[in-house]
């Protein structure tokens, strides 16, 4: 509680009530508490000048019969203005002892000093999922008919740990796959704890920032966005053959003419070019570019659906490329990898693969409605024997809160649908295509956002086998739970 919460007259009248009552004579007076009494303005100079020198005083000779101190009377203190008193002061006490917030936020729970200078979020991930007949996209016709997989997985079990540290603009991430799943063939160690996203950004300015580390790279927003802020269960068929996933390097972005027809953002950055925690193994590097036009003048998010209800209309059109040589045709969260018929990253010689890719895209979101779309051209050259292939591929999808037209249809229903296709060389003659169709329906439940929701989607999945010049079909189902905390 506050001190001094009696009022000043009333505490110099005791003052000078217990000057009296202990005392017989002036001089038995602390002329000290005179003093006080004076400075205070109980009593004037007269006074204090005539009881230096008397030999005795009563309570009428100290405060005279001229001075009256009216006391202030203050209105009883009701027991919640007590209450409110006591936290306050208690607040302020755990202010100056523990300058350490805790809360929870969007991010997670959230540590963070109160001068705003050092902050750390910690949040957690999973993914429960059921798939049935194929835990994965077939890509061959002998996939289709193969055994049919009716599984439970844990997809993607994450700790997610972020923040800022000295000031709040040296931003850090990292996250860690706690228990990636296996084959019944595979090792142990191929599910043990990995470290796959550690950065640091240098954002004091929103026009040039600073980037460093291994994330996934902003070429393009399907495989940039969160597989916890997905539409469907999965990412599209699309994604495995034409995403540069994470790398080691070091990026400048911006985000320029904010607000305005111009506002749009670049990327532009240098890389391993070997996928996830591998060091290049000769001179050749990576190198990506990105311009997106937030043609609207507002900025979309890197998260699907409109969940959030964006109450102006908000869109992106942007195009992004990159160049690499080196062992991989392909690239994943496990790393360097190969693409059907293509030798893989052990077999084949430092800088092998000569690749060069382009992707368009375009994202739109308003009241409940979302749509984007992607369309990617890659070109692989195998220095090996001087041969080139092209592939091509892409999607698009949408959704809506039907809830916005039909009051009767429940509020955290979304509906979507997506086409997605692939044409790559073939496995077994890559001078003749596979042609690879996704047809998706998907439902969605957010029961928090993107942080707890449930997601049924239904497949129809197809491959026209140009070298065996046939072509088959199949259903799969899936089920999961996305939840965070």
């Amino acid at each position: 509680m506050k001190p001094n919460l009696l009022p000043i007259g009333l505490k110099l009248i005791l003052l000078a009530t217990a000057l009296v009552q202990g005392i017989s004579t002036a001089y038995a007076a602390d002329k000290a508490l005179l003093d006080i009494l004076l400075m205070n303005k109980a009593i004037t100079q007269e006074q204090y000048n005539g009881l230096i020198d008397r030999p005795a005083m009563t309570s009428t000779d100290i405060l005279g019969k001229s001075v009256v101190v009216e006391p202030v009377v203050e209105p009883a203190l009701q027991e919640s203005t007590i209450r409110t008193m006591v936290a306050a002061e208690v607040s302020e006490q755990i202010k100056d002892d523990f300058p350490v917030t805790a809360k929870r936020s969007s991010n997670g729970f959230r540590f963070e000093t109160r001068d705003g200078n050092w902050q750390t979020n910690l949040q957690w991930r999973a993914q429960m999922r059921f798939t049935s007949p194929y835990r994965s996209d077939p890509r061959q016709i002998s996939s289709l008919n193969g055994t049919e997989q009716s599984n439970f997985e844990a997809r993607r079990l994450r700790m997610k740990i972020g923040g800022h540290g000295l000031q709040p603009w040296i931003k850090y991430y990292f996250e860690v796959d706690l228990q990636p799943s296996r084959d019944v063939d595979d090792i142990s160690s191929s599910s043990s704890a990995r470290v796959i996203d550690y950065r640091i950004d240098l954002a004091k300015w929103d026009w040039a920032q600073i980037r460093l580390g291994q994330w996934k790279i902003d070429l393009n927003r399907e495989r940039v966005d969160s597989s916890g802020r997905q539409q469907f269960v999965e990412r599209s068929i699309a994604n495995r053959v034409f995403t540069m996933d994470r790398q080691l390097g070091v990026q400048l972005k911006g985000h320029l003419f904010k607000n305005t027809p111009a506002d749009m953002r670049y990327y532009a950055g240098v890389f391993n070019g070997e996928g996830r925690s591998v060091n290049n193994d000769n001179n050749d590097l990576m190198y990506m570019a990105r311009l997106q036009w937030n043609f609207l003048g507002r900025d979309l998010s890197w998260r699907q659906t409109d969940v959030e209800y964006t109450e102006k209309p908000t869109g992106s059109f942007a195009i992004a490329g990159f160049t690499n040589t080196g062992r991989c045709t392909r690239w994943s969260s496990s790393g360097c990898g190969s693409l059907d018929g293509f030798d893989s990253p052990a077999n084949a010689l430092p800088g092998q693969f000569e690749i060069e890719q382009v992707v368009q895209e375009f994202a739109y979101k308003h009241r409940g409605f979302s749509a984007q779309q992607e369309f990617h051209r890659k070109t692989i050259t195998d220095q090996s024997d001087n041969s080139r292939y092209e592939l091509t591929g892409g999607y698009a999808q949408a959704g809506y809160f039907l809830h916005n037209v039909f009051p009767a249809v429940p509020a955290p229903l979304e509906l979507a649908m997506r086409y997605a296709f692939v044409d790559e060389p073939n496995r077994a003659d890559r001078s003749l295509e596979n042609e690879r169709r996704e047809f998706t329906l998907g439902a969605n439940w957010f029961i928090n956002g993107h942080s707890s929701k449930i997601t049924l989607d239904y497949s129809r999945l197809s491959i026209d086998d140009s070298l065996l010049a046939t072509d088959d079909s199949d259903n799969r189902v899936r089920l999961q739970w996305d939840v965070q905390f």
